[in-house]
């Protein structure tokens, strides 16, 4: 079958790395696919670098990217994405490397991307939610979702989730060279340029819960970008196809 490469982008999550990886190979290994999983390190100052170095010789599925910089989440993604297409992947997926995304919905994903191009881990479709957060910080992520799909007139319901699989042909076919955002904003370009570019993409639901330990990544500064830049990405990627068909699977 396919193969399937995971991109785990890290940075300071040496407490959580080592779970992460093993759960995800876990999971990977019960779809019946050749799979791989790629850590993408920013140059960790606490060591998970070292840490992903360790599980890559001790397991033969598992890969390490090291960058020399923190330069963001969305290169760091860029960065894993251009390494598994280059050895072959058919199959490339995201997810937190903090436990906010359940690894045991990666084969929920692989499955769905059969009759998808793209697949979308959704806390907003029936089935979806989010725990572990305030309200204050439920209401943001929703709204940014929903400030999106209609600055976009896009049907997506999840557009800054950062659970994705898409398949190999999506990312050959977009212009990777030309993503310029970041956070949030990446998620949703990322999904914006799928639909323009006349992809099926559908939404699974998923569960989203807070990290398990650390702290967060994201800043008030991450969503002033994905605000800000979210207006120009049309004028940005271009109109394209519309004739991408989008729908949820339960």
């Amino acid at each position: 079958m396919p193969a399937a490469w995971l991109v785990l982008p890290t940075y300071d999550e040496a407490d959580n790395v080592e779970a992460i990886v093993r759960a995800a190979c876990e999971q990977l290994s019960r779809t019946g696919r050749s799979f791989r999983v790629l850590v993408v390190d920013d140059r960790s100052p606490d060591g998970t670098g070292q840490i992903a170095d360790r599980l890559a010789a001790e397991l033969e599925d598992v890969e390490v990217l090291h960058r020399e910089n923190k330069r963001g989440i969305g290169p760091a993604y860029l960065a894993g994405f251009r390494h598994a297409l280059a050895n072959d992947a058919e199959l490339v997926l995201e997810m937190d490397a903090d436990f906010s995304h359940d690894p045991t919905d990666l084969p929920r994903l692989i499955a769905a991307a059969e009759a998808a191009d793209l697949v979308l881990g959704s806390r907003y479709v029936p089935g979806g939610g989010v725990t572990d957060w305030g309200r204050l910080r439920r209401g943001i992520s929703r709204l940014g979702s929903l400030y999106a799909q209609l600055v976009l007139h896009l049907p997506v319901r999840d557009l800054t989730g950062g659970f994705k699989c898409f398949r190999r042909s999506v990312l050959e076919t977009l212009d990777l060279d030309t993503v310029s955002t970041d956070g949030y904003g990446f998620q949703i370009e990322m999904t914006y340029r799928t639909v323009r570019a006349g992809f099926r993409v559908a939404e699974v639901p998923i569960i989203f819960r807070d990290r398990r330990v650390g702290n967060s990544k994201m800043s008030w500064q991450i969503w002033i970008e994905a605000f800000w830049k979210v207006p120009a990405l049309p004028l940005r990627v271009g109109r394209g196809s519309s004739r991408s068909r989008l729908g949820d699977m339960h």
